[in-house]
């Protein structure tokens, strides 16, 4: 009998306490097991993230030739990598400055490396919604992303150093300075601006440069010729595929993650339109591509995921899901017309990057404007426009100057031969024959 007493009595001070301590840790924000729930999804989602690298990587490797997949490869190696130390170094604090209230929100510095400050509590930071190291890793995969882009499209014949230095630069200096101006409060967002998950910030910051990129170096050896169109096709289509499947479940957090907590009802209703827009994209892009090329095409269903995808990241919260699946539609419907305008004028895209993120990222960035009431159409092309110009300029300096000195493109023998021999004194796929005249 007294052992029941004495059981009763701790189960009811144990039930006291905790009430008595939640509604203390609700006085100061959330709970302390919502705050765990929602710095926990915010890893996975940065988990997410991270394996769309290996999706990149996927596709790029098989939608180009054999004799370029340890290049490819090594690309995508080295990006996260310089993405993540270069956001540590400095990327973090340009894209977050803690502009003051009242400036115009154009460039700051929080000074170089990882400080979450002396007054840091994990719970303050924001609101409860994840610490400020989930904080730099999650929007570290971001900055990765955006160089990534890039590499698909100058794929097989730019300079593995002039690339990487590339890369570095766009990424720690530009990709921040410009994210600035609406993820970390600049005058873009003061401005009415919206981009919910990167449609402009990540992936037309990537898409710019790609065709700079692709303008500056010219095409392939053997891609155009006595005005004709000659194909070069990827030497591995179930890579490619396994590339797209890849990136649409990191989508999950790309997109999911971009809640920026583990709300339910609004974490659920993202990864819903996101789906919806990369289902309806696919079947665009099959339609069209099987209507005008007479075939139904692989490459074009493959890219018509993405289309999807990237058109709806920029208002994945705010559109409803009918216009969701119009903007994957449009999406997948866009990209095909887009690949092939780019062959024709003669712009050398191997993976179809410039059309999936460039022209897709802002189709998607009109389309908030166009579905959701609560923002404008004349604001999302001034955003639009100013990334545009932005990223020309800068990614146009950075290749000028490396054309100018250490050069862009590899030889011709090097790019017949192949830059996994060539660069690297590798091959993807030991014992087998793999040089073309291509």
């Amino acid at each position: 009998m007294h052992k029941r007493w004495v059981w009763t009595w701790g189960l009811v001070l144990a039930l006291c306490g905790a009430a008595g301590y939640t509604g203390y840790a609700q006085e100061q924000g959330v709970s302390d097991a919502m705050f765990t729930v929602n710095n926990t999804w915010m890893m996975v989602a940065t988990f997410l993230v991270f394996i769309m690298h290996l999706g990149f990587a996927s596709l790029e490797a098989g939608l180009t030739r054999a004799k370029n997949t340890v290049n490819i490869l090594f690309k995508n190696t080295s990006i996260i990598a310089i993405g993540l130390l270069t956001y540590a170094l400095c990327g973090f604090n340009l894209m977050y400055p803690g502009f003051e209230e009242g400036s115009a929100g154009i460039f700051g510095f929080a000074g170089f490396g990882l400080n979450p400050g002396v007054d840091y509590s994990p719970k303050a930071y924001a609101d409860g919604a994840y610490t400020y190291w989930t904080d730099f890793l999650f929007q570290g995969m971001f900055a990765a992303t955006a160089a990534t882009i890039v590499s698909g499209a100058v794929a097989e014949r730019i300079k593995l150093s002039s690339f990487l230095i590339f890369s570095t630069i766009y990424v720690a200096v530009i990709y921040p300075i410009a994210g600035s101006w609406k993820w970390g409060g600049g005058w873009l967002d003061a401005k009415g601006f919206y981009d919910f998950a990167g449609s402009t910030l990540v992936h037309s910051v990537g898409g710019w440069a790609a065709l700079v990129g692709v303008l500056m170096l010219g095409p392939r050896i053997g891609k155009y010729s006595n005005g004709s169109i000659r194909p070069i096709m990827g030497h591995n289509l179930p890579l490619a595929a396994i590339g797209v499947f890849l990136l649409w479940l990191g989508w999950f957090g790309f997109n999911g993650g971009s809640v920026l907590s583990a709300d339910p009802e609004a974490v659920s209703f993202v990864l819903v339109t996101t789906c919806l827009a990369s289902a309806a994209g696919i079947m665009a892009a099959i339609t069209t591509s099987w209507i005008v090329q007479k075939k139904p095409d692989l490459t074009m269903a493959l890219n018509g995921s993405l289309a999807g995808l990237v058109g709806i990241t920029a208002g994945a919260d705010v559109v409803s899901v009918t216009s969701a699946i119009i903007i994957g539609l449009v999406a997948g419907v866009i990209v095909v017309f887009s690949v092939i305008a780019l062959d024709k004028a003669k712009l050398d895209d191997p993976v179809g990057a410039i059309s999936v993120h460039l022209v897709c990222g802002v189709w998607g960035t009109l389309a908030v404007g166009i579905f959701s009431a609560d923002h404008s159409i004349v604001t999302q092309v001034i955003g639009i426009v100013t990334y545009g110009v932005v990223c020309v300029i800068g990614a146009g300096v950075l290749f000028g100057i490396l054309k100018a000195t250490i050069g862009l493109r590899v030889s011709e023998e090097e790019e017949i031969r192949g830059l996994d021999i060539s660069e690297h004194a590798m091959e993807s796929y030991a014992g087998f024959q793999i040089f073309s005249v291509q």
